[in-house]
């Protein structure tokens, strides 16, 4: 929580002032009442209990509750909320290497892929645009970034998996792809006061990098200069393997997934890492990324909600004072 105006906040220095004030009136009132001559008057205005004297204090604490509350609200509170995020760009990274045919993940990586980035692009709020860039050996933008949801799960369906791994180069590449599209990048005209909306990347591999002239942690520090989050998922279990067969040989070959190096990208630029040995797994890392690259965190004002409970907490006092503390004949 933050405050607009926290100099108000000074005041709540003088509630435990006027607190012992009203102890040090009760006290005197007592000592007065001893003197007091008519018995009469004295027995209905005094408690007749040691429960009905602790509820006289109930009446004054709860007003200077509400006192407290409405000196909060006057500094005008703002609640940290995620609050959902007008238009946003990003770009899906999805690893199409050869290890992406493994069958740890049923039916095998690449299917599972497929499907949970279908879901997740369908997922995404309506004014989002997407772009894609796939991976192997290389790096290649699969669709440039666009508004058109139907183009981009096309863009899905037609991945084969081959080569190896370089996942700094599809980073890089993602960068660019994003600077790109940028508002006044090429030339074209940029309006008054706009801005680049905010953008993510995220990157789905199931290797080591193997490939590739830029590494991986060289290109997350260029994401990080450009405030660009990198929302990483390592995909397919250590124990997932591949058959190679050249038709004189066969062999199999462990294509265990790099999760330390995933896991220092996304954190590193300021995403998230997920990891996902299955299918269900990765459907519901997918789905939580879409939850959160949609959102943003945000801080509300909330000065009604505590002058409405400032009210309430008066009218409050008001019936404990009418019901407890004690009145004249």
């Amino acid at each position: 929580m933050r405050f607009e105006w926290p100099i108000a906040l000074v005041a709540l220095l003088l509630i435990p002032l006027a607190l012992l004030a009203y102890l040090l009136v009760e006290r005197r009132r007592a000592r007065y009442a001893i003197r007091f001559t008519n018995l009469d008057v004295l027995a209905s205005v005094l408690p007749k209990s040691g429960t009905a004297q602790k509820r006289r204090f109930i009446p004054p604490l709860v007003f200077a509750l509400a006192v407290g509350v409405a000196l909060i609200g006057i500094a005008r509170p703002a609640v940290a909320r995620n609050v959902p995020r007008e238009q946003a760009t990003v770009v899906i990274v999805i690893d199409t290497s050869g290890s992406m045919v493994a069958n740890d993940v049923d039916p095998n990586r690449l299917f599972a892929a497929q499907e949970a980035v279908r879901k997740f692009i369908g997922k995404l709020p309506g004014r989002f645009r997407v772009g894609m860039v796939t991976f192997s050996s290389q790096a290649r933008v699969a669709i440039p970034i666009t508004d058109d949801r139907d183009l981009a799960k096309q863009a899905v369906e037609n991945l084969n998996p081959f080569g190896g791994t370089a996942i700094g180069d599809a980073i890089g590449r993602s960068l660019r792809l994003l600077e790109e599209s940028a508002p006044g990048a090429g030339g074209s005209p940029t309006p008054s006061g706009s801005k680049r909306p905010p953008a993510a990347i995220v990157l789905l591999s199931d290797g080591a990098q193997n490939r590739g002239r830029l590494q991986p942690i060289q290109a997350a520090l260029q994401a990080k200069r450009l405030k660009i989050p990198i929302y990483t998922v390592a995909l397919g279990t250590p124990n997932g393997t591949i058959k190679i067969n050249d038709g004189t040989f066969s062999t199999t070959i462990s294509v265990p997934p790099d999760p330390q190096t995933l896991k220092q990208i996304a954190l590193e630029t300021g995403g998230q890492f997920y990891t996902a040995a299955s299918r269900a797994r990765l459907n519901a890392a997918y789905g939580t990324l879409a939850s959160r690259i949609a959102t943003r965190h945000a801080y509300v004002e909330s000065t009604n909600l505590f002058l409405g409970a400032a009210a309430a907490l008066v009218v409050l006092a008001g019936l404990a004072a009418f019901a407890w503390l004690p009145k004249l004949p």
